[in-house]
């Protein structure tokens, strides 16, 4: 399957049986996104994890009893 960055645009080709081809034909909303920008993106976030300046909102999660 051949499959377009959306970031810098690169079309690369990821085997037709990988989960990720078949969450991107059956699911449009998902977007490809290379390993190089992936890992730019993961060492950005990174640091601004370690400047002190940057918080990352994620839900609480709720313990049900039941």
């Amino acid at each position: 399957m051949r499959v377009k960055c959306v970031l810098c645009d690169t079309i690369e080709t990821i085997p037709d049986e990988s989960p990720e081809a078949k969450r991107l034909r059956n699911r449009p909303i998902h977007t490809y996104m290379c390993a190089p920008c992936h890992e730019r993106i993961a060492a950005r976030t990174n640091e601004r994890l370690a400047s002190g300046n940057f918080r990352l909102y994620r839900t609480k999660k709720d313990n049900d009893d039941f």
